[in-house]
């Protein structure tokens, strides 16, 4: 019987590293930037910052379109990548018609990419 429960925890040793390893990086992650963070706090730092304007001011101001065009690219781009995990898990599988469609994908979205940097949508005047 004592053979039985050494090899069970033999089998559950990886989970209890795994989540050692997690409350170590959790905790460090939590408590460093309290020991190098900078401690001179101004009104400027401690505003809140959103959409590029102050968060009491008018409710009714106009702003800039640039903030809605960064975002929407910011999906698109982050969409690239949801389609990029699972081709690359199944890199093996798909043959050479698989990596070829991938690469016309990736140019399109590079073509993509190209335009609205030279139309200045990611510029900041």
């Amino acid at each position: 019987m004592g053979q039985t429960i050494d090899h069970l925890l033999v089998d559950y040793l990886p989970l209890v590293v795994f989540i050692g390893l997690s409350l170590v990086i959790g905790i460090a992650l939590l408590v460093i930037p309290f020991l190098v963070a900078y401690s001179k706090p101004d009104a400027e730092k401690l505003s809140a910052y959103e959409c590029g304007f102050n968060a009491f001011d008018d409710a009714r101001m106009k702003f800039d379109v640039r903030f809605y065009l960064v975002s929407i690219l910011f999906i698109i781009f982050d969409l690239e990548v949801a389609f990029l995990f699972p081709w690359a898990v199944a890199f093996k599988s798909v043959g050479l018609f698989g990596f070829w469609s991938m690469m016309l994908f990736l140019g399109v979205l590079t073509i993509g990419f190209v335009y609205e940097w030279k139309k200045g949508a990611l510029e900041w005047d």
